[in-house]
């Protein structure tokens, strides 16, 4: 070997060079290591040959040969030695107060916002002194590391009825069991309206969905009027039955129940109902029940309905109200409509679509969750 010895000089055993090898070859190995792999074989192969020739060979700097020849001797490693990294630019302190305020609302520091941007509270960070300047990335940074998002919000409510648990009880016992009880001639239905779905007019026709292009709805619209939609969502099959109308009266829910429901119960010769319902006024919660049992006697069904209440502003436990919000982002949003007619006879469309390939709603929450979280020692 021509100049001076190698201070650094490459022995591999036999497991060592077979290892090497693999990462040098490997697709998944990335880049940067396989370059090392290839220049630590290289060294132990051609022993006399200088760290410029190796590089020639493989393609890189004399100096990263140099770098990993020596590394290898030490540490038998290919990996990069741990870095100190940017020294911080503020101290624990300025975070923890970065996570005070997005945890508090701004009107707790006489700031007229409703929640929190990383903007805003970089702004305020600055205002009170706390920092010269920071960066409103830095705060997003901070903040998706403590998982705290103080621009979301979410609605929410509190239990007010008393009897939440003896009403709510009952409902989700059905929701359970509602394809056993309807093999066994009992018919789990949910039942509710939709009220005042507006046929609006857009002034110019909606544009279809282009290349990088959301659809365009016009801004400017003429009202053509309203209807009330009145469903029903069969819990064991996903099924609906629904009609319009124009008003939503009592007597209007009735007619829903006398020319919709009880056909369709004749029809499958089911042996009770069961009528999940909220406490709205166009049910009649005091008139209902004694309406239908007098309806029965005069009709002589061969089938009994039973009302079931769901606890005072409950609503969501009614999966009815799950298919509106379909209805409401697949045919209603953007509401572009040229007349009432047309607006009743695309729902009774979507209702046919629906049904072709409906299916039970993945209900969730159980008695025993219900239970865990509300239920009293």
């Amino acid at each position: 070997m021509i100049g001076r010895q190698k201070t650094y000089r490459v022995q591999l055993t036999e497991e060592e060079k077979k290892l090497l090898q693999q990462q040098a070859l490997a697709r998944k190995t990335g880049q940067s290591k396989a370059r090392r792999a290839k220049i630590i074989i290289k060294v132990e192969e051609n022993p006399d040959w200088t760290d410029a020739q190796i590089a020639g060979d493989i393609g890189c700097s004399s100096g990263l040969v140099r770098k990993w020849r020596k590394r290898w001797c030490l540490t038998r490693s290919l990996e990069e030695a741990p870095r100190s990294g940017r020294p911080c630019l503020f101290q624990a302190i300025v975070k923890a107060q970065v996570t005070a305020i997005a945890c508090s609302k701004p009107t707790d520091f006489d700031i007229p916002l409703a929640r929190w941007s990383c903007s805003d509270i970089a702004a305020h960070l600055v205002t009170l002194g706390i920092v010269v300047s920071i960066a409103t990335s830095t705060v997003w940074r901070w903040l998706k590391s403590e998982r705290i998002k103080p621009w979301r919000f979410h609605t929410w409510m509190h239990r007010i009825d008393d009897n939440f648990v003896e009403k709510a009880t009952p409902v989700l016992r059905l929701y359970a069991q509602a394809k056993f009880l309807l093999s066994a001639g009992f018919w789990v239905v949910c039942v509710d309206e939709k009220t005042s779905i507006q046929a609006r007019r857009g002034l110019h026709p909606n544009k279809a969905a282009g290349v990088n292009q959301p659809v365009h709805s016009a801004a400017r619209y003429v009202r053509e009027g309203a209807a009330h939609l009145f469903a029903a969502l069969s819990v064991a099959e996903g099924l609906i039955y629904g009609c319009c109308s124009p008003t939503k009266t009592f007597l209007d829910f009735q007619a829903f129940i006398i020319s919709v429901l009880i056909p369709e119960a004749i029809h499958r010769g089911v042996r009770h109902i069961y009528l999940i319902l909220d406490n709205g006024s166009t049910h009649a919660p005091k008139q209902l029940q004694t309406w239908l049992n007098q309806k029965q006697k005069e009709e002589d069904w061969n089938f009994t309905v039973e009302v079931v209440w769901l606890p005072k502003y409950a609503s969501w436990l009614d999966q009815i109200e799950i298919w509106f919000s379909i209805l409401q982002r697949k045919l209603l949003t953007p509401n572009d409509f040229p007349d009432l007619n047309t607006l009743q006879q695309r729902i009774t469309d979507f209702i046919i679509r629906h049904n072709d390939s409906a299916q039970p709603i993945k209900w969730s929450y159980t008695v025993a969750q219900m239970m865990e979280k509300f239920a009293t020692n």
